[in-house]
């Protein structure tokens, strides 16, 4: 398979390196955070204006965006969690509730997850904002959650090497993985038909997992030369991007998990510093970095 990739356009105007990138209002509609507090929403049919939606007093390691409570919700590096009302920014309700930094925030039905530095993992209520329930999975920091709906399944990578599965109604513990890398995990994401979880992290290896055969694993190769800090599918599940602390993002054949081609500052103008985080849109691929920037990728088979 051959691919085209377009640079579309870098989103400027943060005063700091960028950790967060969440969908916003509309599926043309993107978010992000960084270490200055500030989250800014941007469209695609617009970005080079971004819209501050709220700003908080810490760097913002995790972010998600709940459309149907006109909120959003943030993670703090300190283990604050701030629930941010759209049409009121001044309610900011500002909770100190892990230690240490939110890594992980995912919002799936009528729920948040949230995952810290003290190795919780906590559902909130998504209209009240309120803690449900928290569950120690770790002694070490969980740094990345995945939820897959037609497993009914959310999966957590942590700083201890392990992967753990949970039941995403009851959070029964399903199976551990001990040992999945050889270093903390940073980054995990079930394939869309939730055949593959594929994970990476401070090893800088690409793992992929199969999901029908006892999380056998399928396939593992050096991805890139540093951290791998973000991966994600493309919303048809055709392809996977990574993004590494080598400055580069990757693209791969979801299918086969070769490698398509490198996106790098000589040859894209992509990012000068660690590219930390990822959001597939449907029309569009985001990328963030310690740079301060934003960039909207336009991918496309050939």
């Amino acid at each position: 398979m051959t691919i085209q990739i377009q640079h579309i356009h870098t989103c400027t105007g943060h005063n700091g390196a960028l950790y967060a990138l969440a969908q916003g209002q509309s599926p043309r509609h993107f978010l992000s955070a960084g270490s200055d507090g500030w989250l800014v929403e941007w469209h695609l049919d617009d970005p080079e204006m971004g819209k501050l939606v709220a700003s908080v007093e810490n760097q913002v390691f995790s972010l998600t965006d709940l459309p149907d409570a006109n909120r959003l919700v943030a993670g703090n590096m300190n283990g604050g969690m701030h629930w941010v009302n759209r049409a009121n920014p001044e309610q900011t309700r500002n909770l100190q509730f892990h230690q240490k930094g939110v890594y992980a925030l995912v919002s799936y039905q009528n729920w948040v997850f949230s995952g810290g530095g003290d190795g919780f993992l906590t559902r909130w209520d998504a209209q009240t904002g309120n803690s449900v329930e928290s569950l120690q999975c770790s002694h070490q920091s969980i740094r990345a959650i995945a939820v897959s709906e037609k497993r009914g399944e959310i999966a957590l990578g942590a700083s201890d090497h392990a992967i753990y599965l949970l039941d995403i109604q009851t959070l029964a513990l399903k199976q551990v993985l001990q040992e999945a890398h050889s270093n903390s995990i940073f980054t995990l994401a079930y394939s869309p038909d939730a055949r593959w979880l594929v994970s990476g992290g401070r090893d800088a290896m690409l793992r992929v997992w199969d999901m029908e055969n006892e999380l056998t694993l399928k396939s593992e190769q050096p991805a890139h030369l540093f951290t791998i800090n973000h991966l994600v599918f493309s919303p048809d599940g055709r392809f996977l991007a990574t993004a590494s602390r080598d400055r580069t993002l990757k693209i791969w054949d979801a299918r086969t998990f070769e490698l398509l081609r490198v996106v790098d500052t000589l040859r894209f103008g992509s990012h000068a510093r660690s590219v930390n985080r990822l959001l597939w849109l449907p029309d569009a691929l985001i990328s963030c970095s310690d740079d301060g920037q934003a960039m909207i990728w336009e991918i496309t088979a050939q």
